[in-house]
């Protein structure tokens, strides 16, 4: 009977300790089968706002971090930033520089400085239970070309006004991909004239796959018109390989005189990367 007895608190004894053993499991955060994502963007001077999206799902950010507000199931997301700037629209994915007002019958005339587009496009890998953190170093996806002539033969005074078309040139822009449009667009630069000194700034995503043909249209005072064509196919072929530094193409500008009265014509071409040109 004792026996039969201590047998029996044994088995009491070790089915407490047994019970003292089990634990529930412990989880790091409040979502044990999904992860967050919290994102830091190192913010381009002027950049303003912008939109994040993973797996096409966005969300508006300002600031420096953004925490996603939907937690993500393990495993890797496609993820997305790009700012707004003024002058472009941008949905399913696309980044366009909006037509001008004027020409927005045909829409391949668009703004030749519309603000500056900066994107990202990457992936990033969600762990269950836990928060990744990502750093985003937004990229500008749009180059600065000035145009810069200096009239050396004729009375600049005699320019009344200069119009200038530029056609070869993208339009849109890709963002996951990261790559500029194929398709060929126009826009119109405006030109004016300082003393001997026409100029002219725009602001492009790229160009397109044809040539780039940018054409002049010389008003002067006693009311003739001349018209210059120029290809400048060469001279933007390497445009699309470094958004981060302006682009100067100058030339020199050869007006009609008493003397010569024939076609006005640009020579002397020169092509250059200025880091500290100002763009109006």
């Amino acid at each position: 009977m004792k026996k039969q007895l201590y047998i029996l608190m044994y088995g009491a004894i070790s089915a407490l300790l047994l019970a003292s053993c089990v634990k529930d499991e412990v989880y790091n955060t409040s979502h044990p089968d999904k992860g967050a994502v919290s994102i830091h963007v190192n913010l381009p001077q002027g950049m303003g706002d912008y939109t994040v999206e993973i797996d096409g799902q966005s969300v508006q950010g300002s600031g420096a971090t953004i925490v996603y507000p939907t937690l993500l199931s393990p495993g890797e997301h496609n993820l997305l930033m790009y700012n707004h700037p003024d002058g472009l629209t941008i949905a399913d994915g696309i980044a366009r520089v909006n037509a001008m007002a004027d020409t927005q019958s045909n829409g391949n005339v668009i703004l030749p400085m519309p603000g500056c587009l900066y994107s990202v496009s990457t992936t990033c890998t969600v762990t269950a239970d836990d928060t990744v953190h990502i750093e985003l170093d937004p990229l500008r996806r749009m180059r600065d070309l000035h145009f810069e002539l200096t009239v050396a033969e004729g009375d600049p005074e005699r320019i009344a006004s200069v119009e200038g078309v530029l056609s070869g040139i993208a339009g849109t822009y890709t963002l996951a991909t990261e790559s500029p449009s194929r398709e060929p667009m126009t826009t119109a630069p405006t030109f004016t004239r300082d003393g001997n000194r026409v100029t002219a700034d725009t602001r492009l995503l790229g160009t397109a796959d044809e040539a780039q043909i940018l054409v002049l249209t010389l008003r002067f005072t006693d009311g003739k018109v001349q018209t210059i064509e120029n290809d400048l196919t060469e001279m933007l072929r390497t445009f699309n390989t470094d958004m981060q530094t302006p682009l100067k193409i100058s030339g020199t500008l050869l007006t009609p005189t008493a003397a010569n009265p024939g076609t006005a014509t640009i020579t002397d071409w020169q092509v250059q990367e200025v880091v500290d040109i100002t763009i109006k």
